[in-house]
């Protein structure tokens, strides 16, 4: 890995725990607004950034979670898979709208992982947590589309790392 991607990997990673820490009381539970996950558009415009936004996912978890060490695993996993989901279908798909849309479906549809967490860890009803849970992240993901689109046509996120 160069140095200058792994120095980009660094804040990104930064960036996602400081978000998640001061949004702590709507970033965990049933109902997640967690708006540190806007930044996984970011393997859309390059696959490079999957490392650090997984190492933000995995720290702030570990830092500010309520739920250790299971959003360690179940967080952790279930953005690695969506991530990892979405860097296969970039593949296939060129235009970048279709990308971003593709992620935000991936990420809310991968929400079962944390509602099957909330459902193991504090009884709450699968569906019903996996609803709200994926509403919370829908509506993120769907906000942060067009504001990462619009940052990528100043800073050129591909062109970055």
């Amino acid at each position: 890995m160069k140095l200058r991607t792994l120095i980009v990997n660094a804040i990104l990673a930064a960036l996602y725990i400081v978000l998640t820490f001061f949004l702590q009381p709507i970033s965990f539970s049933a109902i997640q607004f967690r708006i540190s996950e806007m930044l996984n558009h970011l393997v859309v415009f390059n696959k490079k950034y999957f490392i650090g936004i997984v190492c933000g996912v995995f720290i702030g978890n570990l830092l500010f979670s309520p739920l250790l060490p299971y959003d360690l695993i179940f967080g952790t996993g279930q953005s690695v898979i969506a991530l990892l989901t979405t860097i296969i279908c970039s593949k296939y798909v060129r235009h970048i709208w279709s990308r971003l849309l593709i992620n935000t479906g991936v990420f809310t549809l991968t929400m079962c992982i944390i509602a099957w967490e909330l459902n193991i860890v504090l009884h709450l009803p699968f569906f019903w947590t996996w609803l709200t849970a994926a509403a919370g992240e829908f509506s993120v993901m769907l906000v942060g589309a067009p504001i990462m689109y619009t940052v990528n046509q100043r800073i050129h996120f591909d062109k970055r790392i």
